[in-house]
């Protein structure tokens, strides 16, 4: 039987808007990416689109952007969480290497791509090997990036820029094998006012 899986990188935080490294470490959604959630929040009720089950990273900035697209329960894992980027968390973006890291960060006390890419791999396979059809697992950049690469030679489609703000990724499940089959980008141009940047707590805690 095919299922499906929507997965979700988290709305923006407050490490994204001062471009600092985001691994482990966690920082709060801001109030563009609280907007970015409820803009994805919408795109989910207007597709008509119900979900068996709802999984997060244990990162807050992950969890607190599923609070805000769904009310039902859902599920914390570790293997959603985001690329280990050792002493490099939360330093300045402008010390990252070139593309691809590869295992550059292990040095540094941080993860292989491979195990990412593993860890990520085994752990969306073993949610939909239970008994879910409709799957919503809310996660990080580098992380949905590396599981779109695990699955590229299954797929026909690809987004080569990076994966934005609340993008979503859409497989279909089928026979132990993830497919994707549609990247939904929303326009998020109206929210990036840089003059009105605020940080909101999320008051659901």
């Amino acid at each position: 039987m095919k299922k499906t899986l929507y997965l979700m990188r988290h709305g923006q935080t407050l490490f994204n808007h001062r471009r600092k490294i985001q691994g482990w470490c966690d920082s709060p959604l801001t109030e563009i990416g609280i907007k970015q959630a409820e803009i994805a929040a919408s795109y989910f009720k207007k597709q008509n689109i119900i979900f068996d089950h709802a999984y997060s990273s244990t990162s807050e900035r992950a969890s607190d952007t599923l609070e805000i697209v769904t009310d039902m329960s859902y599920t914390r894992l570790k293997g959603l969480k985001e690329w280990n980027f050792g002493t490099f968390e939360g330093e300045s973006e402008d010390l990252n290497p070139p593309l691809p890291y590869g295992d550059f960060f292990v040095k540094y006390g941080g993860e292989d791509q491979k195990d990412v890419q593993k860890r990520v791999a085994t752990t969306c396979q073993e949610i939909m090997e239970g008994d879910n059809e409709v799957v919503l697992a809310v996660s990080h950049g580098a992380t949905c990036r590396n599981f779109m690469r695990y699955w590229e030679h299954t797929s026909s489609v690809m987004q080569h820029e990076r994966i934005g703000n609340c993008c979503i990724l859409k497989f279909e499940y089928e026979n132990k094998e993830f497919k994707l089959v549609e990247i939904i980008n929303h326009d998020f141009s109206g929210l990036l006012d840089e003059s009105k940047f605020l940080l909101v707590p999320n008051l659901k805690k």
